[in-house]
């Protein structure tokens, strides 16, 4: 079709950022060649390995060129609601919901964290690589680092209410740019902290999935203690860690007392980040110290 290679194809500064769908690519015959690997297949399979997508309904912001949408009506999503800025982009999305009869809405703006226009509530919110962008292509160009790092914590917890899951992925660098490191050493643990320590009283962090290499091979696992530590050789890209987060229920503080003194016999931490949770504040106390 040649009208969907054309917005494919458009120039903007997120162009080829997304693979297209391996089920688009084939049943129209369309060329893909992103020019850096995002690794969209395998990020994909970590996150349908995790949740269940089967009859939900997703919000997928700043989707760019839909691989995401897709595979979730793919893997049986009730309804996808497609948000991105870029005009073409956004065509190109239309034109594939409506050639294969997916039920994909398409909304053509930014979204705004702040207004939230849109009251629906949804069942997974996809935030793949958007927020580090605050301040550069959407919200207020004036604002400086510690205040878009607050925004972006913000923007985080103002889903609360309005979904199940939030699947987060964040840059290091603010705007993408390497002269404006959103945390000093690069590291993943210091996003792990920013994460946790500014999203624990709404939700929980379910999984973090952390790029791999075997065999030449990308594969998102758990975190473990190998794998948090930055690996050079991957990339910043593959750095970023893969969070899934869920909403934590409203505390009813007589009823959990009541739950956990049932359960002191055989009552015992056992998260796979119950670690990472001790050192994030041990590190933090000591400042007080």
């Amino acid at each position: 079709m040649k009208q969907l290679q054309k917005f494919y194809s458009q120039i903007s500064k997120h162009s080829n950022y997304q693979l297209i769908h391996p089920v688009i690519l084939q049943k129209f015959d369309l060329k893909s060649s992103p020019l850096i690997s995002r690794y969209d297949k395998e990020r994909a399979l970590f996150m349908t390995q995790k949740l269940n997508l089967k009859s939900k309904k997703i919000l997928d912001i700043g989707g760019n060129t839909g691989y995401f949408s897709c595979e979730s009506i793919l893997n049986e999503a009730e309804s996808v609601f497609f948000v991105e800025g870029h005009r073409e982009h956004a065509e190109f999305v239309n034109l594939v919901a409506e050639l294969m009869d997916f039920p994909i809405t398409i909304q053509n703006s930014y979204y705004d964290f702040v207004k939230q226009k849109n009251n629906k509530c949804f069942d997974v919110v996809f935030l793949l690589n958007v927020l580090h962008h605050v301040g550069d292509d959407f919200g207020d160009k004036k604002i400086n680092l510690e205040e878009a790092k607050n925004l972006i914590s913000n923007a985080i917890n103002s889903f609360l209410g309005k979904t199940e899951y939030l699947v987060l992925q964040l840059g290091f660098n603010w705007k993408g740019d390497r002269n404006y490191p959103i945390f000093q050493n690069g590291t993943k643990i210091e996003m792990i902290e920013f994460v946790y320590s500014n999203t624990f009283e709404n939700w929980e962090i379910t999984y973090i999935g952390v790029a791999e290499e075997s065999n030449g091979n990308t594969i998102y696992n758990d975190l473990n203690s190998i794998n948090i530590k930055r690996n050079e050789e991957l990339g910043e890209f593959r750095n970023r860690p893969i969070f899934i987060l869920k909403r934590k229920p409203k505390l009813n503080s007589e009823k959990e007392l009541i739950f956990l003194d049932s359960l002191v016999p055989k009552y015992k931490v056992d998260s796979p980040y119950s670690r990472i949770k001790k050192d994030i504040i041990i590190s933090r106390i000591k400042s007080f110290i």
